[in-house]
């Protein structure tokens, strides 16, 4: 059994000894022959397609294996299956009474088995609760996977007895953000999952030192793209104040500075050089920091970049 392969319109593989083109697949012997000279070109070609063959639409629909990837936000990753509440057959004919007491029945049982012990009942309430978070933060979905996964081997090694779990939940997504290098603070995170930010920082610290992770330091660039959004302004705004910490990174007035000062300052600094001014009260409320350190901050940048601004 052999074909021809067709050119690739992005990358065309051509026979190394002639030049052709012509290229043929034996999938025989899992080889590319040139059809020009008959060099071999490839050998031991792996097979990436399905196991089984299939020689009509019939045995192909038959013997296809679908169905929803595999997450980590639900505990069996959702792989168990769920009856349908709709009380119809598979030809779309509704049950009669007997039928729907039997299913009523089947649909309890499937619901309980699916916890089946202590393990996957916290799990199933904490990822629950990454979730909710989650949503409430607007966070992407590889930073809900992320803290899954976190939350997860936190289980595995046996680190939340003891503790609360609404704690560990809100400590695990700071670490994801922390990883993904999405700039969320921890006052955020407390304020959505409605306990203290002293649980939080607690239950952070103590995962990171069990699981021996390594989060890299928060950048202050990484708070000016979330400040624009916030305070809508507009891109020349946000390229400016990148600029202003590049410059300020250089010169190391960044070092022993917090990201949300030196950033908001950053900020505050660049909507006034392009006309389109913020008060210090406004980038504040946005950067959770006081109108002292937005203004001493301020004063640094200013002094040292040799800024000339009129007020």
């Amino acid at each position: 059994m052999s074909e021809e392969i067709p050119v690739q319109p992005i990358r065309v593989r051509q026979c190394p000894e002639c030049g052709s083109a012509r290229l043929m697949r034996d999938y025989e012997c899992a080889e590319i022959v040139c059809m020009s000279c008959g060099i071999v070109v490839d050998s031991k070609i792996a097979d990436r397609g399905p196991e089984w063959r299939a020689f009509d639409h019939e045995q192909r629909s038959k013997r296809t294996r679908v169905g929803a990837p595999l997450t980590y936000t639900i505990h069996d990753k959702g792989l168990s299956t769920m009856i349908d509440w709709h009380d119809r057959d598979i030809y779309g004919k509704r049950l009669n009474p007997g039928q729907k007491a039997q299913i009523y029945r089947l649909r309890k049982w499937q619901r309980r088995i699916r916890v089946s012990d202590a393990t996957e009942r916290n799990l199933a309430f904490a990822l629950s609760e990454i979730s909710k978070i989650a949503n409430n933060l607007h966070l992407p979905k590889n930073i809900l996977e992320t803290a899954s996964v976190i939350y997860r081997k936190a289980v595995k090694e046996h680190l939340i007895r003891g503790r609360s779990i609404q704690g560990v939940t809100a400590a695990a997504i700071y670490v994801a953000c922390r990883q993904c290098k999405l700039a969320r603070t921890l006052e955020e995170i407390a304020q959505a999952s409605n306990i203290a930010k002293k649980e939080v920082g607690r239950s952070y610290r103590f995962l990171v030192k069990e699981l021996d992770y390594f989060i890299p330091p928060v950048k202050p660039s990484q708070y000016v793209t979330k400040f624009s959004n916030q305070l809508i302004m507009q891109g020349k705004v946000e390229e400016i104040a990148h600029k202003i910490l590049n410059t300020a990174q250089e010169l190391k007035l960044t070092s022993g500075r917090g990201p949300t000062g030196i950033a908001a300052a950053a900020s505050y600094i660049a909507s006034v050089l392009t006309g389109e001014r913020k008060t210090q009260r406004e980038i504040a409320e946005i950067a959770q920091v006081t109108e002292v350190t937005i203004r001493n901050r301020y004063k640094e940048l200013v002094e040292r970049l040799l800024f000339v601004i009129a007020l």
